[in-house]
């Protein structure tokens, strides 16, 4: 038995990028969107106001807060995890401290907020992170930590599906290739060399991640669990 429709969803990670491309969709198809930011104040109060969603400030890097907050809101839907931070760079010379915190973030607060979450979930709720074709491949030079922590959210969606199946709650991860976002703009200098493994030579459009991410809250999805889904234009092929 599962639930007949998603309606109350929370996404960690939603004032800009991504995120916010996932907020506007999961809207406008009339969702009741709550959406946490680590900063940008003002721009996450603004999309709050455009669409109708609440917006909470809250850093992902402080386990405790986060799944309290979770416990707040009560019994969700469904649970978007799309708070993520990058930390590239010769790993000989990055900070430590810097790659504790990504770790913190990438990894420990998707888990500890899916657990959370799914105390209080209904049968057939969704949870969705979003990684990164880093996790499949790295062809360039920097992001060992970064494509560590991608990939760990494949087992990650692995085990939880399973933990999870008997109350038919899907968990996957959704991992975007190069994607247009103030971070890595489609016109960034490092553009042809992104391009340049990939097969359909262009950025992502974060309205195309966010399309997967709302295909994965519908009734059609209710069987994919456990799969990591990648929107890359063939950079990992």
């Amino acid at each position: 038995m599962t639930t007949t429709s998603i309606n109350k969803v929370l996404v960690l990670g939603g004032s800009r990028g991504i995120g916010a491309a996932i907020v506007r969709q999961l809207a406008a198809a009339g969702k009741r969107v709550t959406f946490t930011y680590a900063a940008s104040a003002e721009r996450a109060q603004a999309l709050a106001a455009e669409v109708g969603a609440e917006a909470i400030a809250l850093d992902s890097s402080d386990g405790a807060a986060l799944t309290a907050q979770i416990e707040r809101l009560g019994a969700l839907d469904a649970l978007v995890v799309n708070a993520g931070v990058l930390a590239a760079g010769d790993p000989l010379t990055l900070d430590p401290a810097d790659i504790d915190r990504l770790f913190r973030i990438n990894i420990h607060a998707p888990y500890h907020a899916a657990v959370a979450a799914a105390r209080g979930m209904p049968e057939g709720g969704r949870i969705v992170f979003i990684g990164s074709t880093n996790a499949d491949r790295t062809p360039m030079t920097g992001l060992a930590a970064y494509g560590a922590s991608k990939a760990a959210l494949q087992g990650m969606a692995k085990g939880l599906a399973r933990d999870f199946g008997s109350r038919s709650i899907t968990v996957n991860v959704v991992q975007p290739g190069p994607t247009d976002t103030d971070m890595n703009p489609a016109d960034g200098e490092l553009k042809d060399l992104m391009h340049s493994f990939m097969a359909i030579k262009r950025h992502v459009k974060d309205s195309e991640v966010a399309g997967l991410v709302a295909w994965l809250l519908s009734p059609d999805s209710a069987m994919v669990t456990g799969a990591a889904l990648t929107v890359d234009g063939g950079f990992a092929a």
